[in-house]
């Protein structure tokens, strides 16, 4: 058989909420593609980012996915949200196990799902060492030395792209001879409806407290692209009319606000002026209808 001088494989980032799983997705593929603020669970969805290239002389295409973090489902959204990562774990070549230099949180979760796979290399990444001394950084490499036995530890700051280079080079090395699974000129298997829905959501996390972004969902309605504009119609779903006030908020000020910042994220993301709309509705308990869900793109049909 021919041998192909190509490399190409999945990687998938994987790790408990908030240990910066998307700000490394958006370093590791040069793009933004996944939104990013300071509450947990702001990712949703499965996001794929492609990125294509020449590593010591042989092409590659290596295909990320950036994932939710690790939680015990409460709602049927929740319970998508981690079949996507379960999804992210099958078809992976190599796992990019992404901890927190001062992780909170018990990871017995995410090690019992890697230890179910055992032909993937892991890769795990002590992320945040910008904000430890190097003392802190050599013990918590010591921790996870005898706790998760794995190819490689690299900590990493993902904000300060420290130690990037050490993933890029493991990940390349590890990959598999295969032809390209997109296109060349392919960066992402999401559409553009999707993008400008997760930059509204995105919105919504950094302008609202408590449970306000996580009962919100936006859907794209409209999307219509001319030659010097995009015009585009939203949606955004809360569980109770009480929500839908807060949204609103005093004379539309608050929901304005949600959509001049909005706006500016999209035309930055587009490069192209925008005209956007958006339309507050109610739809109760919709986290736990598998219908809505569906509606909304949490289905893996």
């Amino acid at each position: 058989m021919e041998q192909i001088n190509h490399k190409a494989g999945f990687v998938s980032i994987i790790g408990k909420p908030n240990v910066g799983k998307s700000t490394l997705m958006n370093v590791l593929v040069g793009e933004r593609l996944s939104i990013i603020t300071s509450k947990a669970q702001t990712t949703r969805h499965r996001i794929m980012g492609i990125l294509n290239g020449q590593h010591n002389g042989v092409d590659f295409q290596l295909v990320y996915s950036d994932t939710p973090g690790i939680i015990l489902p409460k709602y049927e959204l929740h319970k998508s949200m981690m079949s996507f990562v379960h999804s992210s774990l099958e078809d992976a070549d190599i796992i990019l196990f992404v901890t927190d230099i001062f992780e909170k949180y018990d990871e017995d979760d995410v090690i019992n799902k890697l230890a179910r796979i055992n032909h993937v290399p892991v890769l795990l990444l002590i992320n945040k060492i910008d904000l430890a001394t190097e003392e802190q950084v050599q013990e918590k490499i010591a921790h996870w030395r005898e706790r998760f036995p794995t190819q490689a530890i690299i900590p990493i700051s993902a904000l300060g792209q420290k130690n990037i280079g050490s993933i890029f080079d493991t990940i390349v090395n590890s990959l598999p001879n295969h032809p390209p699974y997109f296109e060349k000129d392919e960066l992402t298997d999401k559409p553009e409806r999707f993008f400008a829905s997760e930059i509204i959501r995105e919105k919504i996390f950094k302008n609202y407290k408590k449970e306000i972004p996580y009962s919100c969902e936006v859907a794209i309605t409209a999307f219509k692209e001319e030659d010097n504009i995009i015009r585009i119609s939203s949606e955004i779903y809360v569980e109770r009319v009480t929500q839908r006030a807060i949204i609103i908020g005093h004379k539309g000020e608050s929901i304005k606000k949600v959509g001049i910042q909005a706006r500016e994220e999209l035309e930055k993301f587009f490069g192209k002026k925008v005209f956007l709309e958006q339309f507050v509705k109610v739809e109760p308990e919709w986290r736990s209808k598998a219908q809505k869900l569906k509606q909304f793109g949490y289905s893996q049909d």
